[in-house]
């Protein structure tokens, strides 16, 4: 008797990357990444378990590959990640906004809420607010932190506002990327 591999399994990796900011926690699958965790593996396992199928496994080519990327990242050497992004936790509004951001938004670069928002078509989605209010909350569920820079969006006065890892690990990695002033960490 062969053991044949069930359609409805799929192969995960997780791996915790140490960086600057404090740990990510990332979840890789053959696909792509699939979630990013700020502040370690917890967030990252967290959102993977929302997906059914998905079992524990090597990945060893992903996982190195995200870790690479990552690393240049933060050393100032990498200015747009080419890891692929598995999309299965991003649908809708909320993909479509994310996939903005991502395409257009670009390393040192910043975009408003409503400016994003604008980028879909959609600046008058629930009034005049709405449509930065639902970019927030596509912001605030995004699975793919970096990947997908939301640390890149900011409050129509510029002002810092709204991050899964907190104000000050944007700040740094707005700084990081030039686009806010270094001051003392």
């Amino acid at each position: 008797m062969t053991d044949k591999p069930r359609p409805d399994v799929e192969t995960c990796a997780s791996v915790e990357v140490p960086t600057p900011i404090g740990p990510l926690g990332v979840v890789v699958t053959a696909r792509g990444v699939l979630a990013v965790g700020l502040g370690g593996l917890e967030g990252a396992e967290h959102a993977a378990r929302t997906m059914r199928g998905l079992v524990p496994g090597a990945l060893p080519g992903p996982v190195e590959r995200v870790r690479a990327e990552l690393g240049e990242y933060f050393d100032e050497a990498r200015q747009r990640f080419t890891v692929p992004i598995d999309w299965r936790l991003s649908s809708g509004y909320a993909r479509e906004v994310r996939a903005a951001l991502a395409a257009n938004v670009g390393y040192g670069e910043t975009i408003s809420y409503g400016g994003l928002a604008r980028l879909v078509s959609d600046a008058d989605v629930e009034g005049p607010d709405g449509a930065a209010r639902a970019v927030g909350r596509a912001m605030a569920t995004n699975p793919v932190p970096l990947l997908v820079p939301c640390h890149r969006v900011l409050a129509a006065d510029g002002s810092l506002h709204g991050f899964g890892g907190g104000l000050e690990m944007k700040r740094r990695l707005l700084a990081l990327e030039g686009a806010v002033p270094a001051t003392l960490f």
